[in-house]
């Protein structure tokens, strides 16, 4: 057409393609929900038994790091676990329950674990448990004659495996009466909160006498004990310096447990020896905590002996602090070392600047000294100084024994 204006040239494009939307990030994986709480207490009686999955395993052991309920529950239920088996020979394998404990601490590091200051007592209320646990009926009453120290000589007193396990029974309980767990002597005591360990076990003697089978004494004593340990093991450190009364003094929690572990040792020392059963001492390191905390006490015993005219006069006052006189003790064999001891005030200060004594023993003879199963003059000793010094300590060394 005349005027038209001419076409643009048409260029041939590929034609586009759209392009896509924009991706939506994707979310990051959910982690599985925690299993419930009813869940995880369900699986308590299986985890004690071993029974359950690794994956159970892993939750409810995480579970009991949270759960302080649960945590208690299980190990009631961890407990009990060994009464539900038929109770065989210990000499089947004596090493069994270590080889057990080992391998489930290599497994799995424990979140609330024995502190190490009752590991003695733990340690030796086990093995008591381990001996009762292999002698028939008939041994609970055999006859065991128990010794100590006290006013000068040694005394005695004549009962069977029955009675012993009873008097540890009403003695442990002044430290679960401290904790507020209970006081299995308490109806019986006729000077509750001043009586003594002797005093203690006559009054509990009697009413088994009276009505009681010291037989049944077992059970309850090891339920005491497992509950004495789980208690310290949940409260930690801060119950370390609670006060436990012995009658005319006392100790603090921490060392309580030490005597008690002792005492525990000694018992089951003297119950094997009236079945002829071979019983082994503490391992080094708990041996060796007992044989610190006598020489703690050793001051203040040798100064309470020096009141009631048992004990040598004070030949040199110190300021408290100052070095004093001291004897050396040496005590020879696993769980053994040297102590320096103060000989005239319990406040002065032990060292070897000041010594003027020298005593040496074998562990376990100084171990018969403290239980007073021999008298000073038994002793084998190594001795080297001033003789006064040596006589004062061996014969204070004994005073601290009791029933």
């Amino acid at each position: 057409m005349p005027g038209a204006l001419p076409e643009p040239p048409r260029t041939t494009e590929p034609p586009r393609t759209p392009e896509p939307p924009p991706r939506e990030p994707e979310p990051p994986p959910r982690e599985p929900d925690a299993p419930p709480h009813a869940l995880l207490r369900s699986l308590l009686g299986a985890w004690a038994l071993s029974a359950c999955s690794a994956e159970e395993t892993e939750a409810v052991e995480a579970h009991l790091t949270e759960c302080a309920p649960c945590a208690d529950e299980a190990l009631r239920l961890r407990d009990a676990v060994p009464l539900l088996h038929n109770e065989r020979d210990l000499d089947l394998d004596p090493l069994l329950r270590s080889r057990v404990l080992e391998n489930c601490l290599g497994r799995r590091p424990a979140r609330i674990p024995v502190p190490a200051w009752a590991g003695p007592y733990d340690a030796e209320t086990a093995r008591l448990d381990a001996l009762l646990q292999d002698i028939g009926p008939a041994e609970w009453d055999a006859p065991v004659r128990l010794r100590w120290f006290a006013d000068g000589r040694q005394v005695s007193r004549s009962t069977d495996v029955a009675g012993v396990i009873s008097h540890l029974l009403a003695v442990d309980g002044l430290v679960t009466a401290a904790l507020g767990l209970g006081d299995p002597v308490a109806p019986y005591d006729d000077g509750p909160g001043r009586s003594g360990p002797s005093e203690r076990t006559e009054a509990f003697w009697r009413a088994l006498e009276e009505g009681g089978d010291e037989r049944c004494m077992r059970g309850p004593w090891r339920e005491q004990a497992h509950t004495l340990v789980r208690t310290v093991s949940f409260a930690g450190h801060g119950v370390t310096e609670l006060s436990v009364p012995y009658g005319p003094f006392s100790l603090p929690l921490r060392d309580a447990l030490l005597e008690r572990a002792f005492a525990c040792w000694v018992h089951a020392d003297d119950i094997a020896t009236a079945l002829a059963y071979p019983y082994e001492p503490p391992s080094g390191t708990h041996l060796h905590g007992m044989i610190d905390l006598a020489v703690r006490l050793l001051p203040a015993a040798l100064a309470e002996r020096r009141r009631t005219g048992l004990a040598g006069p004070v030949r040199s006052l110190v300021e408290a602090g100052a070095p004093g006189r001291s004897l050396r003790l040496e005590v020879e064999g696993a769980g053994g070392g040297h102590w320096y001891v103060a000989l005239d005030s319990p406040a002065a200060l032990a060292c070897p600047e000041r010594q003027v004594a020298v005593v040496a023993l074998d562990r376990a003879e100084f171990c018969q000294l403290m239980a007073g199963h021999v008298t000073p003059e038994e002793a084998a000793v190594g001795q080297d100084g001033d003789r006064e010094a040596v006589r004062d300590f061996l014969y204070t060394t004994a005073s601290l024994s009791r029933m």
